[in-house]
C-alpha cells in the first residue's frame, strides 16, 4: 500500500499544472540543501579542533553536550516555523477501502525522512567520526550517535503537535515564541539548569546505552499522539463542517466614490476582514510601521541616506506588497464563479490597483512623524510612496498573472507558505532591489536629492501611462485566465 501512495504522490507532482515551476523550485531548494549540507560537513569535522583550541583544558565531547539544549530550542523553532507536515489528497481515499490509519502511518513516515532530519546528521556523523579517530570509545560515541538521531525524530514529532495546537488561534506562533523564551530564560537567569540536566542526562545515556529505551519511548508516545490528532480529523465530514461564527458587518459605502471598482473593493475588504490569511495582511501594517524604528534611532545611519529610500518603500509598501504578491490567489476559492460572471477584468483588477494605492497613501500619512529623525526620513518617505504607486502596484500587479496556486483563506496566516511559488520570490528584485540600486547609485554619486528626484519621476510616469500600463496588464491576465481556472481548481 505505501508503495501506492508513493505513486501517486509521483503522478500528482508530474501531472501538476505548477509542474515546471514545482520543479524549478524543488532545483533551486536542492541547490540550497547542498549548500547548508556543505556547511554542516564543515561544522562536524571542524568542531573538535575548534573548541579543543578555543578551551584547551576541557572535553570538547563534555562542551558539545552543555550545547545540545540550545540546540533543541533553535531547532524545534525553525521546524515550527519552516517545516510543515506532510499532506496527501485523501478526500477521494476515504470513499474506498483503506484504513485510516494506513494513510496516516504513510504521512507520518513521510515526515521522519523530511530533510531536516536528515541534515544534523551531516554535523553529528562528521563528529563522531572524529571523536572516534581521536580515541574516544566506540560504543559510547556510537550510543551519543543514536541518542541524537532519536532527539531528532521527538523534535519533529513534538513539532506537530505544538502546530497542531496553535494553528487555531490567530497568532498562533505566539506560544512557541513564549514557550522556548521562557525556557531560555529560566537556564540564562540560573533558576532551572535546562542545559546542564540535558548534558548530564547524555553523559548518562553513553554510559548506560539501556537508557536509550527511555528517549525511544519518548519517540514512540509523540508518534502514537500525532497519529491520534490526524486519525481524529481523517473523516470526510470533517472536510464538509462549517464554523459558526457571529457575521459582523460594517458600512462599505464610501467605496461607491470609486465608481464601477466599488463592488470589487467591497468583496476584497470584507475577504481581508473576515478570513485568518488575508487579515495578517492588515496586522502586519503594524510592524511595517515600525520598521524604521529599527535604523532611525541609530546614529550610525544618519550619515547613510542611502538606507532612507529602501526603509521608505518598506514601509509605504508594506501591504502592497504583502496582500499584492497573491493577486489573484486570494479569490481562487471561487475564480471560476467569477470568470464566468459577466463583468470587465480591468474592473476587477482596478479595485485591487485603487485598494494598493490608498494603502500607500495612509502608511505613508502615519509614517510623517518619522520627520523626527530628519527631514530628510519624511522626503525619503514621499518619494518611495510615489515610486510605489507609480510603479510597484504595476510590478507587483504583473507578478500577479503568473500566479497558479491556491490559497485556503481559513488557514493560519502566520509562517503559512501555502499558495507561495517561484513568483513570490523572484518579485522581491524589482520591488525592493531595483529601488534601491537607482536611489542608492544616485545618492553615492550624484546627491541625496538626485535619487529622490530619480525615485519622484519614475512613479510619476508610471501615474500618467496608468490607463496604457492597466491595459496591458488586463491583457497578461485575460491570457492566462483559463490556466489560472485549472491551477485554481487544483489542491496544491
Amino acid at each position: 500500500m505505501i508503495s501506492k501512495f508513493l505513486n501517486l504522490e509521483w503522478k500528482s507532482f508530474i501531472r501538476s499544472s505548477n509542474f515546471g515551476k514545482g520543479l524549478a523550485i524543488k532545483i533551486l531548494m536542492g541547490f540550497f540543501a547542498l549548500y547548508f549540507i556543505v556547511v554542516f560537513l564543515a561544522l562536524g569535522f571542524g568542531l573538535y579542533p575548534i573548541l579543543k583550541k578555543t578551551f584547551p583544558n576541557q572535553d570538547p565531547f563534555i562542551i558539545v553536550n552543555t550545547f545540545l539544549f540550545f540546540w533543541f530550542l533553535g531547532d524545534l523553532m525553525l521546524r515550527f516555523f519552516l517545516q510543515k507536515l506532510p499532506v496527501m489528497s485523501v478526500k477521494p481515499l476515504l470513499t474506498i477501502p483503506i484504513k485510516r490509519s494506513t494513510v496516516v502511518h504513510f504521512v507520518l513516515g513521510k515526515s521522519a525522512v523530511s530533510f531536516f532530519n536528515f541534515l544534523p546528521l551531516f554535523a553529528i556523523v562528521p563528529f563522531s567520526l572524529v571523536l572516534i579517530f581521536k580515541e574516544y570509545d566506540t560504543s559510547v560515541v556510537l550510543t551519543w550517535l543514536v541518542a541524537m538521531l532519536l532527539l531528532t525524530l521527538i523534535n519533529n514529532f513534538l513539532n506537530f503537535i505544538i502546530e497542531s495546537f496553535s494553528a487555531e488561534t490567530e497568532l498562533s506562533f505566539l506560544p512557541i515564541i513564549l514557550f522556548a523564551g521562557a525556557l531560555f530564560g529560566l537556564n540564562y537567569f540560573n533558576i532551572v539548569d535546562f542545559s546542564g540536566l540535558l548534558s548530564y542526562a547524555m553523559l548518562a545515556i553513553t554510559a548506560n546505552p539501556l537508557f536509550l529505551l527511555v528517549l525511544l519511548a519518548i519517540l514512540l508516545g509523540l508518534y502514537v499522539f500525532n497519529h491520534k490528532i490526524l486519525i481524529k480529523k481523517l473523516y470526510l465530514d470533517n472536510s464538509l463542517k462549517t464554523k459558526i461564527k457571529e457575521v459582523t458587518t460594517s458600512d462599505l459605502g464610501w467605496t461607491k466614490r470609486f465608481g464601477d471598482s466599488a463592488p470589487f473593493m467591497q468583496l476584497d475588504l470584507k475577504l481581508i476582514w473576515r478570513n485568518k490569511r488575508p487579515r495578517s495582511a492588515v496586522f502586519i501594517l503594524v510592524l511595517g510601521l515600525l520598521y524604521g524604528l529599527f535604523f532611525y534611532p541609530n546614529p550610525a545611519y544618519n550619515d547613510t541616506p542611502i538606507m532612507f529610500g529602501f526603509v521608505g518603500v518598506f514601509v509605504t509598501g508594506i501591504f502592497l506588497i504583502n496582500f499584492g504578491q497573491f493577486i489573484p490567489a486570494w479569490d481562487s476559492g471561487y475564480y471560476k464563479m467569477l470568470m464566468s460572471q459577466n463583468i470587465k477584468y480591468e474592473q476587477y483588477l482596478k479595485s485591487k490597483y485603487t485598494l494598493m494605492m490608498l494603502s500607500v497613501i495612509i502608511m505613508f500619512v502615519l509614517s510623517i512623524p518619522y520627520v523626527y529623525f530628519g527631514w530628510k526620513i519624511l522626503v525619503a518617505h514621499f518619494a518611495a510612496a510615489i515610486y510605489n504607486i507609480g510603479v510597484n502596484t504595476y510590478v507587483i500587479m504583473l507578478g500577479g498573472s503568473f500566479n497558479r496556486k491556491k490559497i485556503d483563506l481559513n488557514q493560519r496566516a502566520a509562517f503559512n507558505y501555502q499558495g507561495t511559488g517561484a513568483v513570490q520570490w523572484i518579485i522581491g528584485i524589482p520591488l525592493l532591489l531595483i529601488p534601491l540600486a537607482i536611489f542608492g547609485s544616485l545618492t553615492y554619486f550624484v546627491g541625496f536629492y538626485a535619487g529622490i528626484s530619480a525615485l519622484i519621476a519614475l512613479g510619476l510616469v508610471g501615474i500618467i501611462f496608468h490607463q496604457k500600463t492597466m491595459r496591458f496588464i488586463t491583457k497578461k491576465y485575460l491570457a492566462s485566465k483559463y490556466e489560472m481556472v485549472k491551477a485554481f481548481n487544483e489542491d496544491n
